[in-house]
């Protein structure tokens, strides 16, 4: 169920079924349309953890791309995401207690088992629960001869692309669902972009934090330093996990909400993959962004170069079992300076 501003929500458009009808209902609302240009007026915040010194040091969690967390306000300070094009930002809380929960989602594919996964820990024994929604990430995917001042119109739906697939997706899941939903940021689609000169369309943030103490949405972004622990293995992770069934139709586990920790479960790089990250690393910066991105234009600057240093580090561990020896997992938990070592 899905409220807002604290009454039920409803559609009563026949095609429910594929979320369309209740994506546009929420994009044009007046309540979030407000909200959305609200959570658009904040200043971006900016992470590092090399520029914070350790007494002042936030305890973050930073999610890599279709990956979860659910947190602990009392152990954790914000929780967020970034590198965002065509992908989602799902933050969930439990104002009872502050727990919340986000998600990176890549794929329709992934949004219910990956939203019950979510809810994991937060639903309580009441269904009277109206847990607070945030969604942020995805944008516009039309070439300037497509382009319009809409937020997103009907025709939209028959243009190729990933963003509205997906964020159809995640509404209609939340619509279906017993558990009450208050949406209360809808920052995705035609609310997250913004187009330059010639007309092409890029995602306005590319991520967020919660405050979990508070419940406040922020837009972030993140550097090197602050996407940790084990950031490498974490991005090799994703991509192995699209040839392990294993994981179909699920978000990555990577964090203990009971003892704040990072347990990178084992994956598996095939042959197959080595010889991938073998042959594209012989291609050009365009060339990369053409193969390997679902939006090349839009994409940050350090893209082709994170992928060249997963690339790397599969051709110099060629052999999953060298990471992972004993096909047990990577955990690291936080020391007295705040950052995260390897246990």
């Amino acid at each position: 169920m899905i409220l807002i501003d604290g009454v039920p929500f409803s559609t009563h458009s026949s095609s429910t079924s594929q979320g369309l009808d209740i994506l546009l209902s929420l994009l044009e609302n007046p309540i979030l349309v407000s909200t959305s240009n609200s959570f658009k007026e904040n200043p971006e915040r900016k992470f590092s953890v090399s520029e914070e010194s350790a007494p002042e040091r936030s305890k973050l969690v930073y999610l890599f791309q279709k990956e979860y967390a659910t947190v602990d306000p009392a152990l954790v300070d914000y929780v967020g995401t970034d590198e965002a094009t065509t992908c989602v930002g799902v933050a969930i809380r439990n104002p009872k207690n502050g727990m919340t929960s986000v998600s990176h989602m890549d794929s329709p594919n992934i949004v219910e088992m990956g939203l019950s996964q979510m809810l994991t820990l937060l639903v309580d024994d009441s269904l009277e629960t109206e847990f607070d929604v945030h969604l942020i990430g995805g944008f516009e995917e039309v070439s300037p001869q497509q382009s319009n001042s809409g937020v997103v119109s009907e025709s939209d739906a028959d243009l190729d692309g990933h963003s509205l697939p997906l964020c159809s997706k995640i509404v209609h899941t939340l619509w279906s669902r017993a558990e009450k939903f208050h949406i209360r940021t809808t920052c995705v689609l035609g609310h997250n972009t913004k187009r330059d000169s010639d007309g092409n369309t890029y995602p306005i943030f590319n991520g967020f934090v919660v405050e979990t103490a508070t419940g406040r949405v922020i837009p972030s972004c993140f550097d090197r330093s602050s996407r940790s622990p084990d950031e490498i293995v974490r991005r090799i992770r994703v991509s192995a996990s699209y040839e392990d069934t294993s994981w179909n139709g699920k978000l990555l586990e990577t964090y203990d909400t009971v003892t704040d920790c990072f347990k990178i479960a084992p994956c598996c790089w095939t042959r197959r993959q080595y010889h991938i990250a073998l042959s594209l690393q012989h291609y050009s910066d365009s060339e990369i962004l053409s193969i390997c991105s679902t939006s090349p234009t839009a994409e940050a600057p350090d893209f082709v170069d994170n992928l060249r240093r997963q690339w790397k580090y599969m051709i110099e561990h060629p052999h999953w079992t060298e990471t992972f020896p004993k096909k047990q997992p990577r955990i690291f938990t936080r020391s007295a300076d705040g950052k995260w070592k390897r246990c």
